[in-house]
């Protein structure tokens, strides 16, 4: 039915006062299709947080999704949440490992938000030869040579980890559900290795390989409670990083 044919029957059901209401009716219609518009364009702000220290990061054990801060990460934890606490923050979303759960909740007893989880944001998956073995043992430094600091194909697999193209196409997905967010400023808090490619993924899209992301993961380390910030702006969907941009990387707040 178009818009005559609509007015018309309303007007016959109304008794004559039809026409009227559905101008009104109408005009409700587009302004509330103009504030939804409004508010689908506007910018978003992410404060992307790196989980505080662990025990085992500070034995240099190379982790799975187990492991629980120690007390500096604590500290770490506290000082993020201390910073954030004037951002006017609405959301906190987390990876759901251990160590990323407990950074949020200690975040969010400064900023008193809903907090979720997403799997999206959990840490690189490494290869189970090396999961819960020193960083300093001969065979494990040659596989995380291998993986993180040689340059290779972007398919290569050592073993079962997630390997560069897999992790290239989680970083697509995540930022696309970022992207969707409805709230305005949200505290995300995620993992070293995922973060950087993230930022890579965002900065390069489908231009970024594997040579390029292991010279960026090299020369930008990702601190134990670092801060980054990054802001999307929908109507910049045809730019070349499809509206979203990186604020600040790596601050490290202190209380």
């Amino acid at each position: 039915m178009d818009v005559s044919s609509f007015l018309i029957t309303l007007d016959t059901i109304t008794g004559g006062h039809g026409v009227v209401a559905g101008r009104v009716f109408i005009a409700v219609v587009f302004v509330l299709d103009l504030i939804y518009l409004l508010r689908a364009l506007r910018t978003k702000r992410f404060y992307i947080v790196r989980h505080g220290q662990t025990i085992l990061n500070a034995k240099r054990i190379r982790q799975g999704s187990a492991g629980g801060l120690d007390e500096a990460g604590k500290h770490q934890a506290h000082a993020a949440g201390a910073y954030l606490r004037d951002a006017r923050i609405e959301k906190i979303i987390a990876s759901p490992f251990e160590r990323t759960k407990e950074t949020a909740a200690i975040i969010d007893t400064y900023l008193k938000v809903p907090v979720t989880y997403s799997p999206l944001l959990g840490e690189r998956r490494n290869p189970s030869e090396i999961i819960g073995k020193s960083a300093e043992d001969a065979k494990v430094e040659q596989i995380v040579d291998q993986i993180d600091l040689s340059y290779h194909d972007d398919n290569y697999r050592f073993s079962d980890e997630e390997n560069f193209a897999d992790l290239k196409r989680r970083a697509k997905r995540c930022l696309s559900f970022l992207g969707n967010q409805s709230d305005r400023s949200v505290c995300v808090v995620t993992h070293s290795i995922f973060l950087k490619m993230l930022l890579s993924f965002l900065l390069y899209r489908n231009k970024l390989h594997a040579p390029d992301y292991v010279k960026l993961a090299f020369f930008n380390p990702a601190d134990n409670g670092g801060i980054t910030i990054c802001e999307y702006r929908p109507w910049k969907f045809f730019s070349k990083t499809r509206g979203w941009s990186v604020v600040a990387y790596n601050e490290m707040p202190t209380e």
